[in-house]
């Protein structure tokens, strides 16, 4: 691993182990939804990475091309599911519960992610447009036929379709701002199946409300 912690040859006695790739993003990640983009600075991320200084630049080429790998190796897994989702062979309002349900437990699955997501979609940045252009269009622009039909057959209020994504998207705080959730008075230990528990509700409310209860 290039401009790691340690130099070659054989580690000295109590020389830390070099982080694996899969820990570097995870630091990355904590980092990032901790400081937001600008507060991160490399000399930051190389004491949180437990890294030498350089080791950002020889590894990714820069701070924005890690924080494209940190992204990168949470959503694109994400967004192969959120494709099959759409592409499956199912009713419109199926598809678009479906991909409700994704959303939600993609929060409980990573909040992190959720967090860095919220901060990054509040100002204009290269990296929103590089958010929209390799995930939101691509899981957006597949599903706008489905909620047409749903709209032009009065099965969904018709609404503009950024009044829609704001709708869908805007509960995930529930999920990702626990501090506040305690404030409100959330009666529970926060645990990953109370968690997995308000992500279905959430779900079936927004889907409910939107769609209209499904048959039982």
């Amino acid at each position: 691993m290039t401009g790691a912690v340690r130099g070659r040859g054989r580690p000295g006695a109590g020389t830390p182990p070099v982080p694996t790739e899969a820990e570097i993003l995870r630091r990355g990640m904590e980092a990032f939804a901790e400081l937001g983009y600008d507060r991160a600075s490399a000399r930051e991320l190389a004491r949180r990475l437990g890294v030498s200084h350089n080791f950002i630049n020889d590894r990714y080429g820069s701070k924005a091309g890690f924080w494209r790998a940190v992204v990168d190796s949470l959503l694109e897994r994400d967004q192969r599911e959120r494709r099959r989702l759409v592409e499956a062979e199912d009713d419109d309002a199926e598809r678009v519960r479906a991909v409700i349900r994704h959303f939600y437990q993609s929060a409980v699955e990573a909040p992190l992610l959720g967090r860095l997501l919220a901060d990054e979609f509040s100002r204009e940045s290269e990296r929103l447009d590089y958010l929209y252009e390799k995930y939101l269009a691509p899981t957006l622009e597949p599903l706008v036929p489905a909620v047409d039909r749903l709209m032009a057959a009065g099965r969904m209020p018709t609404v503009p379709m950024d009044v829609l994504f704001f709708a869908v998207i805007s509960p995930v705080a529930a999920l990702v701002q626990l501090p506040l959730a305690d404030v409100l008075g959330r009666p529970q230990r926060v645990t990953r199946e109370s968690q997995t528990r308000t992500a279905r509700e959430l779900a079936d409310l927004i889907a409910d409300g939107l769609l209209g209860r499904p048959p039982r």
